[in-house]
């Protein structure tokens, strides 16, 4: 059998965001994190065809929407990512509304505005366009904080390294420079990819958090390492690191998130500080701390991050029984 899938390909400030527009499975109309269980129990092929080679590559996100279950939201969102189906996707947001506003997937109830049931919870948008196109997106993200303070954990190829856990959609280990790092001059991209998953793998025994309102959502799965500017450009820089060797061409979205929740946390932004973060490849988020939250027993922040993505082109993708790569291939 070969199936087709309908893709809009755009990227999010240098990340790559495939919206699967046709071709999707058919789910329940259940809330999404439940769909999204349902997805990874019984449709897994299709993020791992669609993501991995040769239909795509290692920096791959991508996004399926679907009908919203709750009433407040104008439809729901399942990220497939080269990772796995995370509960949000910064990046992902802002390329994928900007690909459904421009190519009519959605007609929000109030211009301007949408709201999106995503994995993690609802995540409200607020979208320029003045035209024909969509300029920018800023999305307000789910609530932020910072579950824990100077983690000293041991890296191999560094040595005692001390970081932060925060959580901005996903949880992230957020690294500055210090005595052992010296910060992201001079680093090649394979150098930040191998020490990344050396931490990964020295935190995982020692600090394992859970979502205190959803205990799907757990686990340190991405690293930011944060440096200061070598421009005027923004308020600092970062490499967020995911999947098995992925470092996000864009600021990260939820990266952006644990950072504002990391700085707050740390005394060092307050409600209504803005902080504009750089990537790898020179392309900006504007992140901006709207209010304060209550996680379960945590305080943290609710905010928001602004950026822009641009169409790339369609793409009808076919997956084929017949090919023995039908599923797609990662190269460790």
């Amino acid at each position: 059998m070969r199936r087709s899938f309908f893709c809009i390909d755009s990227h999010t400030c240098g990340n790559p965001v495939r919206l699967v527009a046709g071709g999707g499975p058919l789910l329940p109309h259940i809330p999404i994190a439940e769909r999204r269980e349902l997805f990874v129990r019984d449709h897994d092929w299709v993020r791992q065809a669609l993501m991995f080679e040769p239909r795509g590559h290692d920096i791959m996100s991508g996004a399926i929407i679907y009908p919203a279950y709750r009433e407040d939201c104008d439809f729901a969102v399942i990220f497939i990512e080269v990772s796995g189906c995370l509960p949000m996707c910064g990046a992902g947001t802002i390329g994928l509304v900007t690909a459904a506003i421009e190519e009519g997937l959605v007609t929000p109830r109030v211009p301007g505005k949408l709201s999106i049931e995503t994995p993690a919870g609802r995540v409200d948008i607020q979208y320029e366009k003045p035209g024909e196109f969509v300029d920018s997106v800023r999305m307000f993200n789910v609530a932020s904080y910072l579950h824990a303070a100077d983690v000293a954990v041991d890296v191999p190829g560094l040595g005692r390294l001390v970081v932060d856990i925060a959580y901005g959609g996903n949880y992230y280990a957020v690294v500055e420079p210090q005595e052992s790092w010296q910060g992201l001059d001079g680093m090649s991209a394979s150098a930040v990819v191998d020490l990344s998953r050396g931490l990964r793998e020295a935190l995982a025994p020692i600090c394992d958090p859970v979502h205190p309102e959803d205990e799907r959502i757990r686990g340190v799965d991405h690293a930011i390492w944060c440096d200061a500017l070598s421009s005027g450009n923004a308020d600092g820089r970062g490499a967020v690191f995911y999947g098995d060797k992925a470092i996000d061409r864009s600021p990260g979205g939820t990266g952006t998130s644990a950072r504002l929740a990391q700085l707050h946390g740390k005394g060092r932004l307050k409600v209504g500080d803005s902080f504009r973060q750089e990537s790898l490849i020179g392309t900006v988020f504007e992140g901006r701390i709207e209010a304060e939250a209550d996680i379960g027993s945590f305080k943290g922040i609710k905010p928001s991050v602004s950026g822009w993505a641009r169409i790339i082109g369609h793409n009808t993708i076919f997956v084929d029984d017949r090919d023995p790569l039908a599923h797609g291939f990662q190269i460790k």
